[in-house]
């Protein structure tokens, strides 16, 4: 057993566990009485004079200022969550106050008061309200809009993350209840999004009613710019997003064959590369190597929108993190022969899986390209140790997808905890590390930091993988649009390993042959995925996957306490808090072998 098989090993059993989760009926919970609700604003407003709004906000130490309110005022925990939202408002005020209208989002609910008579509809941006009158949302919307703002009216919000990375907008003003706002507070508090919400009165988002004045209050905040700025990320991921946006992206790397007539097959071929490249994506690796090579230059981009700089050679190494991942995706995606890719079908299920394997050849190519071309620039050993780095992650993917090939294609479909977690450790884990270490590379010298680079990106890898097979029973609207696809795909999850190590012989047997004809017997695809939840239910299997998380987690964070300077180990925790966002897990008795995004 290697030191990194040890090390995961002992993390399922030693690993330190992370607090417990906020309980849900503390985000329920609005003070009933208007005076009570403008008694708890007052004492935060206060105590926000005191609070540093250079640093950004997290939800620990939001819920430990909020409890430390509620208790001066005589409260208990039960108004928990509206206490935060009233303390990330009055964090977030003045700099949302400074940003110009027509730079804000208004983010509204459904009707308010009659949902299921409101006349509007959905498309592809939320609610198309049409201004009734029979509800506030009208009012609230005609007046934002007069103002400049862009409005979206929406029950989730996806789509917000997107428009604001894709640079549209600088600060969001909402009307959310309370659920809605916790589920937020991960993404926007860490990307360091500007933003006051004022919650519904209800915990049903629908139907319920909202202090008009305090959303009119919110949509009319207007001041000169803000003296101090908190720090956000929001500029890299915005660098990272526009890299990949024509004519951007032909500008970083041209395309050969753009002069060739529009019929030859190999500009046909070089689009569909490109393309796919484009598509979809957080594009979170390339941000993961931009965002550690600027924290390793003092956090520039952290601070303003302006007065920093990516040069084309730090860019194209980033970039080449990415082209390396999508060509894993195709390759993965031939060999798994899923149906669907960022909600379109695969490339194999398109233009043949002839095509497709190259396709993926070329963008692997492509990738090393982007970092040896530029080594004049970037300096030859810098691009030897990154291309180095590229090669190593390359291989460990493959060995990875290798382990589970066998393993799918083998008769014994026995797995037990490590073996899942080793193959993760190699699926996985290699991705964030190149990325990371190209980005410290990039900036400088990286001996001190390249044993906790591989241990961290170990820890995050494991925990997300973990976490995206979590995700595979809810439905995945990105990639997968039905939930279970790993069990009639008979991977080798996580999931697996610990319902046959939880599970009576009698389950054990009756697990391992349904995932031993799960890929032969193309009919019951519905009942077999009914039938494996019921297993893991009966074994615990998402608690137990939901511990581990924590576990790996909380490793991660102890490697990143160790770090500097500063501002790199903050990215760290950012990292983590991101990756490894949580969604709920499934729920027994629930349904979800369903196809999404109608």
């Amino acid at each position: 057993m290697t030191v990194a098989e040890a090390e995961l090993e002992v993390a399922t059993e030693a690993a330190p566990s992370k607090p417990p989760k906020l309980s849900t009926a503390a985000f329920k919970a609005v003070p009933e009485t208007r005076e009570l609700r403008d008694k708890v604003r007052a004492a935060v407003a206060a105590f926000c004079k005191t609070v540093d709004k250079s640093k950004p906000l997290n939800k620990d130490s939001t819920k430990e200022m909020a409890e430390g309110i509620l208790s001066s005022l005589g409260l208990g925990g039960t108004y928990l969550g509206f206490t935060m939202v009233m303390l990330t408002n009055e964090f977030w005020r003045e700099q949302v106050a400074a940003v110009p209208f027509h730079r804000r989002l208004m983010l509204l609910p459904h009707c308010l008061k009659n949902a299921e008579g409101c006349p509007a509809e959905y498309d592809e941006l939320g609610l198309d309200c049409k201004k009734c009158g029979a509800c506030e949302v009208g009012d609230f919307r005609t007046k934002a809009e007069q103002l400049g703002y862009k409005v979206l009216v929406s029950e989730g919000t996806p789509i917000v993350l997107k428009i604001i990375v894709s640079g549209h907008i600088d600060a969001i003003v909402g009307v959310a209840c309370l659920n809605v706002l916790e589920k937020a507070f991960d993404k926007v508090l860490l990307a360091g999004i500007p933003c006051v919400a004022t919650p519904l009165l209800s915990s049903n988002c629908k139907n319920t009613s909202v202090d008009n004045d305090w959303v009119f209050e919110s949509i009319d905040l207007h001041t000169p710019p803000a003296g101090q700025k908190t720090k956000t990320y929001v500029h890299l991921m915005r660098a990272a997003n526009a890299m990949f946006e024509e004519p951007e992206l032909t500008r970083l790397v041209p395309r050969a064959r753009a002069a060739s007539p529009e019929a030859d097959p190999l500009r046909t071929h070089e689009s569909i590369a490109y393309d796919f490249l484009a598509r979809g994506g957080k594009r979170s690796r390339p941000f993961i190597t931009l965002a550690a090579y600027d924290a390793l230059r003092g956090a520039p981009a952290t601070l303003s929108d302006s007065g920093w700089e990516l040069t084309d050679p730090v860019k194209r190494a980033a970039l080449a993190i990415e082209t390396f991942h999508k060509a894993s995706l195709v390759h993965d995606d031939i060999e798994d022969d899923d149906s669907f890719r960022y909600g379109a079908e695969t490339l194999h299920r398109v233009h043949g899986v002839g095509t497709a394997i190259n396709v993926g050849d070329y963008l692997i190519g492509l990738g090393y390209r982007l970092v040896s071309r530029d080594r004049k620039e970037l300096g030859a050993e810098v691009a030897a140790d990154v291309l180095d780095k590229l090669a190593d992650a390359h291989m460990k993917l493959s060995e990875g997808q290798g382990a589970e090939l066998l393993w799918r294609d083998a008769k014994n479909k026995a797995l037990t905890t490590l073996d899942a977690l080793k193959i993760y450790a190699l699926k996985t884990s290699p991705a964030f590390e190149a990325a990371l270490y190209t980005g410290v590379r990039l900036a400088g010298p990286v001996d001190k930091y390249e044993k906790m680079i591989a241990d961290f990106s170990r820890n995050v890898g494991v925990a997300f993988q973990i976490l995206n097979d979590i995700k595979d029973w809810t439905g995945d609207s990105d990639n997968k649009l039905v939930s279970g696809q790993d069990v009639c795909a008979a991977r080798p999850t996580l999931l697996l390993a610990l319902a046959l190590e939880g599970s009576s012989p009698a389950q054990r047997e009756e697990l391992l042959h349904l995932i031993g004809t799960a890929r032969t017997d193309g009919t019951g695809a519905e009942e077999l995925v009914a039938r494996v939840r019921h297993l893991y239910f009966a074994a615990k299997v998402f608690e137990r996957a939901d511990k581990l998380v924590d576990k790996f987690r909380a490793k991660a964070e102890s490697l990143a306490d160790e770090v500097e300077p500063t501002e790199f180990r903050e990215f760290l925790y950012y990292l983590v808090d991101t990756v490894l966002e949580k969604g709920e897990l499934p729920r027994q008795g629930v349904t979800q072998f369903v196809q999404l995004g109608r």
